[in-house]
């Protein structure tokens, strides 16, 4: 009987061991996909970062090339002002 009952001591350990992998396994697992969820989300993001970067660079060069147009204009306009005032005078 005593080797009976060590037989099933040790069974209920290797059970128990056995049963212990399996949460840590299972922990594990769960770990490695919110892991992996907040990788993905964070590459998202810096990627969201990246694109607001892209056009806010994009929206300043567009600005750049308004404000130059902006300038010829006037400038033109300067000219063309001259230019009535001198007719003015003929």
């Amino acid at each position: 009987g005593e080797a009976r009952r060590g037989k099933m001591a040790a069974g209920g350990a290797a059970d128990a061991q056995a049963r212990f992998g399996h949460s840590v396994k299972g922990l594990l697992t769960e770990k490695v996909t919110s892991c992996g969820t907040d990788v993905i989300a964070l590459t998202k993001q810096v990627l969201k970062g990246s694109r607001s970067a892209e056009l806010l660079g994009q929206a300043a060069r567009n600005m750049v090339m308004q404000e130059d147009a902006i300038l010829h204009s006037e400038d033109s306009l300067r000219k063309m002002a001259i230019i009535t005032t001198h007719l003015q005078y003929q």
